[in-house]
């Protein structure tokens, strides 16, 4: 994994949509550190000039002072343009956009305590069925063997491959508590709820092994739920989904003719 690109600040933007999110939380941050700061400032001088001394009587009655009004007034007008002049405009700009169903690439991510288990519908682009009686420990998410849109879907445990420079389109959920589906390279962070499916979707611009996170306490084994996320080249992502495909299953063989090639009737079986 690729721990040297996390520094202090924030992780590396390897997705098409980070950038303006990245610029929301700088605008946001140094906003609040001219918070910390301005009202940090005001209260050590209010400690300095209302500190007792002789000759000094406090007064308990309320002061009507102007410039405060004003002051907190100003900051209520801010923080209204940051909700819905700066961070609203960056959340519809991506949920109004969604991918191309044809071009993009379908995953479903189903949490549970504590791995995450990624499906991949395989060439047929279609997902196979799945039923509650049949999730195990070889099974985990329940596939049906006799689903023929299921005999060659992908599945994997903590292990997410994409490929680089094409929309990929997500379905997450979960088996049993709500956790976080956390993807900070590609700045993708989504709620898996049970009982919803719940569609994300980005694009990557460059290869390269980053982590999947859990953003949400979800139990004892909160600590296992890292896993790996693979953003590959066209070529790698290609090979990797032929070298996980199931193998082809052998057709049944046909059954014995009831005639002889000359059309007269095949011995009986003894």
């Amino acid at each position: 994994m690729d721990e040297k690109v996390y520094g202090w600040w924030l992780p590396p933007d390897v997705s098409v949509h980070g950038a303006k999110i990245d610029q929301l939380i700088t605008v946001l941050h140094w906003f609040m550190l001219l918070l910390f700061v301005g009202w940090g400032a005001f209260f050590v001088w209010t400690l300095f000039k209302y500190r007792a001394r002789e000759g000094h009587k406090a007064i308990y009655a309320p002061v009507a002072a102007v410039a405060t009004k004003y002051i907190e007034g100003a900051v209520v007008v801010v923080e209204v343009f940051l909700l819905f002049g700066l961070s609203t405009p960056v959340w519809l700009a991506y949920k109004n956009n969604p991918p191309n169903d044809a071009e993009a690439v379908h995953i479903r991510v189903v949490a549970e305590q504590f791995a995450w288990n990624f499906h991949y519908p395989g060439k047929d682009k279609k997902f196979g069925s799945g039923k509650l009686d049949l999730i195990g420990g070889d099974n985990p998410l329940g596939l049906d063997p006799e689903d023929k849109d299921g005999k060659d879907d992908i599945v994997t445990i903590n292990q997410l491959h994409i490929p680089v420079h094409k929309p990929v389109y997500v379905e997450v959920s979960s088996k049993d508590v709500i956790r976080a589906f956390n993807i900070p390279v590609l700045r993708v962070k989504q709620d898996t709820i049970p009982g919803q499916k719940i569609p994300i979707w980005f694009e990557a611009t460059a290869p390269g092994h980053y982590e999947i996170a859990c953003a949400q306490l979800c139990g004892l084994g909160h600590y296992r739920m890292r896993a790996d996320v693979l953003i590959d080249t066209p070529e790698d992502y290609a090979k990797w989904e032929a070298e996980n495909a199931p193998p082809p299953q052998e057709a049944p063989a046909a059954a014995a003719p009831d005639t002889a090639p000359d059309n007269t009737p095949a011995p009986e079986k003894k």
